[in-house]
C-alpha cells in the first residue's frame, strides 16, 4: 500500500515543509520540499501569530507545488525552552495473566504513566514508552502476548506550556493544515541522524538551532532525559555583529561563508565587511572573527557539558554527542566539542534519504528529515492525493489576491 506522510518544522530561523511518499517496499521518498525564514518565532515559539501563520503557509505552498500533493494533516514540530521531560512509571495488573498482555492491559499501564502532577498551564505533549518490566523481568520492549501478572512501564513524558502550544496549533491551522501530532526537537532528530549502536550504547544527540540547543540522551535504544538550553546561533550571529560593528544580515553572512571555532588553525587572511555608519567596505582579521565564535561555542559546549553532567548520564555516553542544526555546519565544531567535552563528537547528517535531498541533507534540516522519519516508523499520517487546492484554500488564496495586505 502506497501514502504519503507530511511533516511541518517550525524552527526558530527557518520553517521546513516536507512531504514523503511510502511505496510498497516501505521506502520513503521525498517529494515536496518548502523551506523559507522563519517570521513570527523567537527562542522556538510564536510570538507573532500573523507573521508566523504566513511563513508556514508559504512553506506549505511551496512544498505542495513541488509535489503535487495537498497537505491537509501534518506532523508538527514542538520546540521552544518551555518543553520538559520527566521519567514516570506505571503499572497495571493483568486479570486474566493465563492469556497473555492484551493491548488493553498496554493502554491502562500507559494511562497510569501519564498520571504525573501538572501545573494549570501545562499539558502533555507526548508520552515515549522505555521500557517494560513484567512480573519483575525488566528490559521488555514489547510486551504484547506475554504472559504475566503486573505490568509495569517506564516511560518518557514530554510536557509543555499549554498557551504556546495552542499558539503553534493555531498558525498551522491558519494554513488549512490540521496537526496529527506534535513532536519533540529531540526525538526527530534522533530518527534522523543516529545509529542504531550509538543508541543503543549510550549517546547525546544535540540539536544547536537558531534560538535554543536540543540535548536528548538515549541509553539501551531508550530516551532517558531531554532539556532545551536557551542559546543557539542567532546568539553566535548577535557576537559577531556585535564584534564586527555590523549589521545581522551581514554578520550571518560572514558566519556561514568565513566561520571557523578553531582560530589557532587559520592562517592570515582578511575578509570584507560592510560596517555600520556608510563608512563603505573594510577589512578584518578572519582569525579575529574565529575568536569570536570560539569564545560562545565554548560557552554552549560548557553548558551542554553540565547538563550532561546534570543528568547522571555522563558515564554512560560512550558514543559520545552528535551534533546536528544549522550551527552543526561550523567548521572546526567537532574538534571543538571534543576538547571541552572530552568526549567523541561528530556532526550527524540525515541517512535513509531519498528523493528530492539536495536542500536537506544537511545537518541544519536534520531535525525535519526525523519529522518524517517519525511517520513512517509510527502511526502514519496519510495525505490524500488530490488534482489542486481544497475548496477553503481556494477561497482563501483568492481573497489574498483582491484584498489589500
Amino acid at each position: 500500500m502506497e501514502y504519503t506522510i507530511a511533516a511541518i518544522d517550525v524552527g526558530t530561523t527557518k520553517i521546513c515543509t516536507l512531504i514523503g511518499e511510502v511505496d510498497e517496499a516501505g521506502t520513503l521518498r521525498t517529494v515536496g520540499v518548502g523551506l523559507v525564514p522563519s517570521r513570527g518565532m523567537r527562542k522556538g515559539m510564536v510570538v507573532n501569530v500573523a507573521r508566523a501563520s504566513e511563513a508556514i503557509l508559504e512553506s506549505v505552498e511551496r512544498a505542495e507545488r513541488l509535489s503535487g500533493y495537498t497537505v491537509e494533516r501534518a506532523l508538527v514540530m514542538a520546540g521552544g525552552q518551555h518543553i520538559s521531560a520527566v521519567n514516570s512509571r506505571g503499572v497495571a495488573a493483568i486479570s486474566r495473566g493465563n492469556r497473555g498482555v492484551t493491548l488493553g492491559d498496554i493502554n491502562r499501564v500507559l494511562e497510569a504513566a501519564r498520571a504525573i502532577p501538572l501545573a494549570h498551564n501545562r499539558q502533555i505533549i507526548h508520552l515515549i514508552p522505555r521500557f517494560y518490566t513484567l512480573d519483575g523481568q525488566e528490559g521488555i520492549r514489547d510486551p504484547l502476548g506475554l504472559h504475566g501478572f503486573r505490568l509495569e512501564v517506564d516511560a518518557h513524558v514530554a510536557t509543555g506550556s499549554s498557551t504556546a502550544i495552542r499558539n503553534l496549533i493555531k498558525c498551522v491551522e491558519a494554513a488549512d493544515v490540521e496537526v496529527a501530532d506534535l513532536l519533540m526537537q529531540p526525538l526527530a532528530a534522533a530518527e534522523a541522524v543516529l545509529t542504531e549502536a550509538e543508541r543503543e550504547m549510550g549517546v547525546a544527540v544535540v540539536d544547536i538551532g537558531g534560538g535554543t540547543t536540543d540535548i536528548g540522551i538515549f541509553i539501551d535504544d531508550a530516551i532517558c532525559h531531554t532539556v532545551i538550553l536557551p542559546t543557539g546561533g542567532k546568539h553566535l550571529t548577535n557576537d559577531i555583529a556585535v564584534g564586527l560593528r555590523a549589521p545581522f544580515s551581514s554578520a550571518e553572512e560572514i558566519k556561514v561563508r568565513y566561520g571557523h571555532a578553531l582560530p589557532e588553525v587559520l592562517e592570515e587572511e582578511r575578509i570584507e565587511i560592510v560596517p555600520f555608519g556608510g563608512e563603505g567596505r573594510r577589512s578584518v582579521s578572519r582569525r579575529f572573527l574565529a575568536q569570536i565564535i570560539r569564545a560562545r561555542m565554548e560557552e554552549i559546549f560548557d553548558l551542554i557539558q553540565q547538563e550532561i553532567n546534570r543528568s547522571g548520564y555522563a558515564g554512560l555516553l560512550p558514543a559520545g554527542i552528535v551534533l546536528c542544526g544549522g550551527t552543526g555546519s561550523l567548521k572546526g565544531i567537532e574538534a571543538l566539542g571534543r576538547e571541552v567535552t572530552q568526549l567523541p563528537v561528530r556532526v550527524g547528517r540525515s541517512h535513509d534519504l531519498y528523493g528530492l535531498t539536495d536542500a536537506i541533507e544537511g545537518p541544519a534540516c536534520s531535525a525535519s528529515v526525523g519529522l518524517l522519519l517519525w511517520g513512517l516508523h509510527h502511526p502514519i499520517v496519510e495525505v490524500p492525493e488530490l488534482e489542486g487546492p481544497s475548496p477553503w484554500r481556494r477561497v482563501t488564496q483568492w481573497l489574498r489576491a483582491f484584498l489589500p495586505a
